[in-house]
């Protein structure tokens, strides 16, 4: 029996903006500068620190910044790039954006990150046929890490970079490190959509170790142009002058963002500690209903950007996502495997490749999860939620 509508709508996310967040924004747009200006500086540098990285380049969305992040490794046609079939479809085609090829490896169903015995027997096949490839980019689903010091170690002996996809993770933990750290990666990118732990509206960041790697992706995002003498042919005709030294973008990312993305990193552990205490509660109330929870490792801190329950065999993935909506329950479903649309298909790829990304989309239903959310809200999702599998 269909319940009663009720008159609130409960998203599945939802952006928190606070008056301070407000205040830092309104002092940029009565500055002199509206981009490429300090705040952009001093939201890299937050960043960074909080992170433990050495260099931070923000961009103006996680998008661009998974592409620049290829191009600063050298991704070109030829190549290849391996990731996750269960994320957005940015982590695929920024491989493509380079004019290199992308492939899939199947997902660990109990975290719904990239399966390293998978990886595994992907690059022994992949090495006897001298196809290896350049770069992997494990995507940290939902915010937790991917078991990163093993793919570090196949990294290794494979002779691949690693580009951590944290779109969904800043403020996470792997082992003793905050991700972002880039202690078992290359670079790893972090996203700032409105849905995400922190926002600047619209927006990204890749932060690295490697000071080559940062000078190219600060050219990349901004046009290839360069006004440093040292990355110049000739001599400077005068203070006006500038060269395009590489084929660049226009990747940059406003002060106006950046403000509201510096502002809220004041707040980036309380946003992830309360998903933290969200994410244990939904794990408390749900435990006797007829789902598959989330598999959070001790491992791995994780930022809780989504909690993700599985249907069990026999009940109506459909039925139960529309009850949940009519009901005002916001609820969402991350993801459809990326090579299942359309456009991968034509590249080859087939239903059945990746059963269990397949098989985590049958299923998988991602409830609301967001700072705001409060324990009474909370409490609907969860009965709401219970009766319809009643």
């Amino acid at each position: 029996m269909k319940m009663k509508e009720p008159d609130t709508f409960i998203p599945y996310a939802r952006q928190s903006v606070s008056e301070e967040d407000i205040s830092a924004v309104v002092s940029v747009l009565r500055s002199d500068w509206l981009t490429q200006g300090p705040a952009i500086v001093e939201f890299e540098r937050s960043v960074a620190d909080y992170c433990g990285a050495s260099h931070a380049v923000a961009v103006n969305s996680a998008t661009s910044a998974l592409h620049i992040a290829c191009l600063a490794i050298g991704l070109g046609p030829g190549d290849t790039l391996w990731t996750s079939p269960n994320t957005f479809v940015a982590s695929a085609n920024c491989a493509l954006y380079c004019g290199a090829s992308v492939d899939f490896v199947d997902i660990d169903p109990a975290t719904g990150n990239m399966s390293i015995d998978s990886l595994t027997r992907r690059l022994e096949e992949a090495e006897k046929q001298g196809k290896l490839p350049k770069i992997v980019i494990p995507v940290h689903f939902a915010g937790q890490s991917c078991e990163m010091d093993r793919i570090a170690i196949l990294a290794r002996r494979y002779g691949f970079k690693v580009i951590e996809d944290a779109s969904h993770a800043i403020g996470g933990r792997y082992q003793d490190t905050k991700i972002g750290a880039s202690a078992f990666s290359d670079m790893t990118v972090f996203s700032f959509h409105p849905v995400k732990i922190i926002t600047t509206g619209e927006g990204g960041m890749i932060v690295t170790n490697n000071k080559d790697l940062y000078d190219r992706l600060t050219l990349f995002r901004s046009h290839g142009i360069t006004r440093d003498p040292a990355m110049m042919e000739g001599e400077s005709h005068g203070p006006w002058y500038y060269q395009q030294v590489a084929l660049g973008f226009n990747y940059r990312i406003t002060d106006i963002q950046a403000a509201l993305g510096r502002s809220q990193m004041n707040r980036l552990d309380e946003f992830v500690t309360r998903r933290n205490l969200l994410a244990d509660r939904y794990d408390r109330l749900l435990k006797d209903i007829p789902l598959s929870l989330p598999l959070r490792r001790p491992e791995a801190y994780s930022a809780c950007h989504l909690y993700v329950v599985r249907l069990m065999d026999g009940q109506d993935h459909l039925r139960v996502f529309n009850e949940l909506r009519a009901n005002g329950i916001g609820v969402n479903l991350h993801y459809i495997p990326v090579h299942a649309h359309p456009y991968y298909k034509g590249l080859g790829f087939k239903d059945g490749a990746f059963p269990e990304a397949e098989r985590h989309y049958r299923e998988a239903i991602s409830l609301p999860m967001y700072f705001s959310l409060t324990d009474s809200e909370q409490d609907r999702v969860v009965e709401t939620l219970g009766k319809i599998l009643k």
